[in-house]
């Protein structure tokens, strides 16, 4: 199932929009879709690095450290 989403885009945007359209023979909305899709499992894991800085039992260490647990060389 789908919902339908109304938007305004700024000119430029807009622009920008059709001429990748074009160029990859895609739609529009496929490509507004990919970019939402891009954009929240960017913010999810952005926000999962936030709650892990902000959890004051989870350690920060050094990416020295981090390349030795890992078994690699400094």
């Amino acid at each position: 199932m789908s919902v339908a989403v109304s938007l305004r885009l700024p000119d430029e945007t807009a622009r920008l929009l059709d001429e990748v359209a074009s160029i990859t023979d895609r739609p529009k909305t496929y490509l507004i879709v990919k970019a939402i899709e891009a954009y929240l499992t960017e913010y999810a894991d952005y926000q999962v690095a936030l709650d892990r800085l902000r959890d004051n039992h989870d350690p920060v260490i050094s990416g020295v450290e981090l390349r030795k647990r890992l078994g690699r060389k400094g």
